[in-house]
């Protein structure tokens, strides 16, 4: 016999078969009884939920994230308000109606131009059905779908607080509030930014007749409806990011909000003061996208170039006297970077007329920091 085919105490196959299916079902149980044992200490380990225990705002069915919209609501709705106004003659008036947001207590209003565009009269209603006729036009923004009002003879009002637009991120929780086609106050929607910096032409008037070029915007999927425009953008803290001023009618849930930076020098001066001025760098610059940065063949991804058509920097205006040049590319404002903290104009209209800033330029491949002292924008 050939001691080398098969031992003499080797089980037959069988038996083999048998023994190897008892040894899947040993391992098969012990890793049940483990896993059994994991997923019992699992459950050990997560919160007991009790149904009667109140939630946070005494509705036990909100998740975290409707009870902050609920609070955010709550917090910064009194102090947005619809706008009513009267347009056309006496004979054939037209109204048309808005979004407001009260920046001070005794009631100055920040809304869109478009808004108020061709008023007659203009009526401001709080969410609570209180209505205000003595209302005045400050003044507008001149290169900004921007407007002030002021109500009279108040000086209890509650103000929205201000937030950093500068610090917005794609992707964050944002809430709007409005006064939706106009016939549905203080409507809340709630959302994510979509995108920053975008660039858009809106039309305004009759038939869409005029046409406004917008810079920096602020992209959202929140819903904003007709009526909505002027309103504000909130984040997740109540803070006012940005004023809803434009929609995408034939897409859906496409809006854009003007960041509130570019708006803070005028709004700060107004408080202040009480002058409606605007800050002016006196530069003619491209924003640095893929295809600027391309074509120029810059060293950077991101700022500002001084440069395109025509004298990108103004004789004898401030950047002429800080040194500025032609084919600069300014990469930041005091501490805020140009393109993440916003666009060179956003970034500068946050300061006011007179207020001296530090530009950092590149040169030639090397940076450079001037002193630049800002002028009041003149038409």
């Amino acid at each position: 016999m050939d001691q080398d085919r098969t031992p003499t105490n080797h089980p037959t196959p069988r038996a083999s078969r048998r023994r190897t299916w008892l040894i899947v079902l040993v391992i098969g149980l012990v890793g049940l009884l483990s896993t059994s044992g994991l997923l019992a200490i699992w459950l050990l380990k997560q919160p007991t939920v009790d149904p009667t225990k109140p939630a946070v705002d005494g509705n036990t069915n909100l998740s975290q994230e409707e009870v902050d919209v609920a609070q955010v609501f709550r917090k910064v709705s009194p102090s947005v308000v619809s706008i009513v106004t009267t347009q056309g003659s006496i004979l054939s008036a037209k109204q048309g109606a808005g979004t407001g947001i009260i920046i001070s207590k005794d009631g100055y209003v920040l809304t869109n131009k478009h808004v108020i565009q061709n008023a007659r009269s203009i009526r401001v209603v709080n969410g609570e059905g209180q209505q205000y006729t003595k209302v005045q036009q400050v003044g507008v923004d001149p290169l900004n779908d921007i407007a002030f009002l002021k109500i009279e003879e108040v000086n209890d009002l509650p103000a929205a607080q201000l937030g950093d637009s500068g610090t917005v991120q794609v992707g964050q929780k944002v809430i709007a509030i409005g006064n939706s086609l106009g016939r549905y106050q203080n409507t809340v929607t709630s959302g994510i930014i979509s995108g920053k910096g975008r660039p858009v032409d809106a039309a305004t008037g009759e038939r869409g007749s005029d046409v406004e070029s917008l810079t920096d915007l602020l992209q959202t999927d929140t819903a904003i409806n007709r009526g909505n425009s002027g309103g504000p953008l909130l984040n997740s803290s109540g803070q006012v990011i940005g004023i809803n001023t434009a929609i995408v009618s034939d897409a859906q849930n496409v809006g854009f909000a003007i960041p509130i930076n570019a708006v803070k020098g005028m709004v700060r001066g107004l408080l202040q003061h009480g002058r409606l001025e605007k800050a002016y760098i006196g530069l003619h610059y491209l924003p640095i996208t893929p295809e600027v940065h391309a074509e120029y063949k810059l060293p950077v991804k991101q700022g500002a170039y001084v440069g395109g058509e025509g004298r990108a920097v103004v004789s004898n205006g401030p950047a002429d006297r800080a040194g500025v040049r032609q084919g600069d590319v300014v990469t930041k404002i005091n501490d805020k970077k140009v393109g993440d903290n916003g666009s060179l104009g956003s970034i500068v209209s946050e300061f006011l007329p007179g207020e001296t800033i530090e530009v950092t330029v590149l040169r030639d491949g090397n940076e450079q920091r001037l002193r630049l002292t800002l002028d009041a924008y003149k038409e």
